[in-house]
């Protein structure tokens, strides 16, 4: 798609190295924009992690939550909380500090539901899933960048990921009502992990071609969910296998 190079040093770019070919626009806001998204993705992940760590230590939140009428509608509220933040989000996504407001509620509601998640599982299945999706998420952020300094283009996986996406969701719903045992929900885990590996490269690929900077938030939000799908699938898996 792209074959003329961007010139190594520039007026316009101030010298700074374009991150991919025929890049039109100044490589050092680009790279001032990418260093925003991933120092915002980095504190929600560490209150996601500190949310998620209370939420296991204290026993009697997750005993709340599973075992009482009140704590399953609270359980809920806050698996459905996330997206009803997104709504106003959109509306307000560049309106300080409503923004940031909106983006810490779907945060702490999202690090609630994986705390839960993780509240029954065990320290040596959430210990592999965290370092198996760390060491992930760094090699495929590394390879996209990677592979966009040399003009590839990953934005043809839009429509593709979308259908998996659709596709995964209406295996979960079969999962639900109809389980299909151990080995079905391995072989979703599974899926569900190569899927959302396939969307942190979209995703990051978009982060480093086509969101505007006043996309910030949305950058984050899809990179930030990328990364916890991500450890959702691999500790479904484990889990799994660990039964």
């Amino acid at each position: 798609m792209w074959q003329q190079p961007y010139p190594k040093h520039d007026l316009e770019t101030g010298g700074a190295q374009p991150l991919y070919p025929v890049q039109l626009e100044s490589p050092e806001l680009r790279w001032s924009f990418i260093r925003k998204v991933y120092s915002i993705i980095a504190i929600q992940l560490l209150v996601t992690i500190a949310v998620a760590a209370v939420v296991v230590t204290v026993k009697p939140i997750s005993h709340f939550f599973t075992a009482t009428s009140g704590g399953l509608a609270c359980y809920i509220l806050l698996i459905i909380t996330p997206l009803i933040v997104l709504c106003p989000l959109y509306y307000y996504h560049q309106k300080h500090p409503v923004n940031y407001l909106l983006l810490g509620i779907f945060t702490i509601s999202l690090a609630f539901a994986v705390g839960l998640t993780c509240a029954y599982t065990s320290g040596k299945v959430i210990l592999e899933s965290a370092i198996l999706t760390a060491a992930v998420v760094v090699s495929l952020t590394l390879y996209t960048f990677w592979a966009a300094k040399r003009g590839h283009d990953f934005n043809f996986l839009g429509p593709f990921l979308f259908g998996a996406l659709f596709v995964l969701i209406i295996f979960a719903m079969i999962q639900i009502f109809f389980p299909l045992g151990k080995i079905g929900v391995m072989i979703y885990g599974c899926l569900a992990s190569i899927l959302f590996c396939a969307y942190i490269i979209y995703d990051t690929d978009n982060l480093i071609k086509r969101y505007t900077y006043d996309e910030f938030i949305w950058a984050a939000i899809a990179l930030y969910l990328d990364i916890i799908n991500l450890f959702l699938s691999l500790l479904t898996v484990f889990r799994a296998a660990d039964t």
